[in-house]
């Protein structure tokens, strides 16, 4: 294992140590019954708190783990590097956290020597090189949507001057305010001007007092750049502490465009697949992706959604904030519910949809259009185990029924999931209109990140492929099966791929799914200005068939739309083939589409 992976690795489990409790469980016999007892030693101080029984197990499983974890951390740091000492021999300062100065970061910058740069780099480089603003600089995103590699390419461009007043620190849970605010006093006496912290959010103390880094250090002159996975905590922070001195740029969504740039990956199937980090091993970037498979994908919604959130609310108000998601984050329920929302065709948060029998959607509506298919319909659902291929679904994705949760789950934890989940950026909204009554909006909901949603189609594959009904089927018939439900998912996350990044690159416009009594407009784009709107079909296809614009040639629902959204400049069907013309009608490239999008 690489230096660089060792510390990554370490400040990974001292996030998961934080989230479970310290301790041991102690019994006590009165009377003869046994009642158990969390006992914890803080500064010398031994305290115990009553457990109920049916918590008993729980807890103790919750320790074990915390100490299996502190083991593996306690080797881990045996081979980290030491810290970096003072710059003059001579100095007596001893650095509390740990900085890397000088050598140091020339290793930490030469990885990425060859790596392509985000879209939003730029923004960053201009802070740290631009003029005084008196404020920090925060990157934050979900993990490995760039952070890290963002700022050590802008080490790189430094010159060798700059690069001796620079320092980067990596920020350990047991790290405090105090410690730091110690460092960064002797770089500044030491002539320091570029510090850049990463995960300082694992510091508990860090959202009440965040104001440090911006009216102690950024006034006088340095440039901070504090960065981490832990959106919450520095969108609590900014509205606690920082207020207007800080410039925030989030990471998390990366559109098509940027993951075929920056990656050197093509293909809109390989977005769907993939798309959502900067981690899909590729011409440019090496690492394995986190949605390879359903597995990984689950463990990457637990580690770096759910505990985001866990993580965040325990340190806001000394976790007075959690409101109705305590239940969810005690019991370890939270990763099931953000699944089920995630699964869900419409990814509605409904008390209905975190709490009903699962089923999976995806297998349902293949079903149903293979029952229908003209040429060769078959009835999957008699080909299979249901329950079987169900419920080890339900495994892989780590989801739970009613009867197995041990949370009531009602509305507020719906609503309260849908609030943190935007916050994260990791769902976002466009918007759907009715005819004849466009003014009741209601709203579509888009995973930003595609690649954890295919994942689960990924498990509903491997479900089929272990059941032996199904296995009983001719080679040919299963391929079918599986291809087909492959190609409804590509289909439903191709529209709203176009219809989210549309919207991005497009904030003066409106941006809309339009229904009809029968059939509907994937997508429109209305100018309010010029009054004008174009209409789209998006198709997951690389064939020109007429019946794929049928709605964009029907007169009757044209002259609908041209009188509520004005003149019709445009019909388009997006696709995967090649660009054409066919009827006064334009095939457009959805690879080029995107990419021909700036937000």
């Amino acid at each position: 294992m690489e230096q660089l992976e060792i510390i990554e690795r370490i400040h990974e489990l001292e996030r998961e140590i934080a989230l479970l409790p310290p301790g041991s469980i102690a019994v006590k016999k009165v009377r003869g019954k046994e009642y158990y007892y969390h006992r914890i030693t803080r500064n010398q101080k031994r305290t115990e708190t009553y457990i109920d029984f049916d918590r008993v197990d729980e807890l103790r499983a919750q320790i074990e783990k915390r100490k299996e974890l502190e083991d593996e951390l306690k080797k881990l740091k045996r081979l980290a590097p030491s810290p970096e000492p003072a710059k003059d021999a001579k100095d007596t300062h001893q650095f509390s956290t740990y900085v890397r100065l000088g050598p140091q970061l020339k290793k930490l910058t030469a990885p990425v020597k060859t790596y392509r740069k985000r879209e939003c780099y730029p923004i960053l480089h201009d802070f740290v090189f631009g003029e005084q603003q008196d404020k920090v600089f925060i990157l934050y995103g979900l993990r490995r949507t760039g952070k890290t590699t963002l700022i050590r390419q802008v080490l790189l461009n430094m010159t060798p001057e700059q690069l001796s007043a620079a320092a980067f620190i990596q920020i350990k849970t047991k790290d405090s305010l105090a410690g730091i605010n110690a460092d960064l006093k002797y770089l500044e006496d030491q002539g320091f001007r570029y510090v850049f912290i990463d995960e300082v959010t694992l510091m508990e103390d860090f959202i009440e007092g965040a104001a440090l880094f911006s009216d102690i250090y950024a006034s006088s002159g340095m440039k901070i750049v504090l960065s981490g996975t832990d959106s919450l905590g520095f969108i609590f922070s900014e509205y606690e502490q920082l207020y207007d001195r800080c410039v925030l740029l989030h990471t998390t969504f990366i559109p098509y465009r940027e993951f075929e740039t920056v990656l050197g990956i093509e293909g809109i199937d390989e977005y769907i697949r993939y798309g959502g980090t900067m981690s899909m091993g590729g011409v440019n970037y090496n690492e394995k992706s986190s949605f390879a498979t359903s597995k990984s994908a689950s463990e990457y919604i637990d580690s770096a959604i759910a505990r985001n959130i866990q993580h965040s609310l325990k340190y806001y108000q000394d976790g007075g904030h959690f409101r109705r998601l305590y239940e969810l984050y005690e019991k370890g329920e939270l990763t099931s519910a953000i699944n089920r929302v995630v699964e869900d065709i419409n990814h509605r948060f409904t008390k209905e949809v975190l709490t009903r029998t699962f089923v999976s959607h995806d297998l349902a509506i293949s079903a149903r259009n293979l029952l229908h298919d003209r040429d060769e319909p078959i009835d999957i659902m008699q080909s299979i185990d249901e329950a079987a291929v169900t419920k080890l679904v339900k495994t892989m994705l780590d989801i739970l029924d009613r009867e197995e949760q041990s949370v009531e789950v009602d509305d507020a934890h719906a609503y309260q999931i849908k609030e943190y989940l935007s916050l994260l950026d990791l769902v976002m909204e466009v918007d759907l209109l009715h005819f004849p009554d466009v003014n009741n909006r209601e709203k579509i909901t888009v995973i930003s990140q595609p690649g954890l949603r295919y994942a689960q189609a990924d498990a509903l594959v491997s479900s089929l492929l272990l059941d032996e009904k199904f296995n009983a089927l001719s080679a040919v018939q299963r391929n079918r099966v599986l291809e087909r439900i492959l190609s409804e998912i590509k289909g439903r996350m191709m529209e709203d791929i176009v219809l989210l990044e549309t919207k991005l690159a497009n904030p003066k416009k409106q941006v809309f799914k339009l229904q009809f009594a029968v059939g509907e407009f994937d997508m429109v784009v209305h100018d309010p200005v010029s009054i004008t709107c174009e209409i789209y079909e998006i198709k997951h296809s690389k064939e020109v068939v007429e019946s794929q614009y049928r709605h964009l040639i029907d007169a009757e629902k044209c002259a609908e739309t041209e009188h509520r959204f004005g003149r019709i400049t445009g019909r388009y069907v997006i696709y995967r083939g090649e660009r054409t013309e066919v009827d006064g009608i334009e095939y457009l490239n959805v690879e080029q589409y995107l990419k021909s999008l700036v937000s």
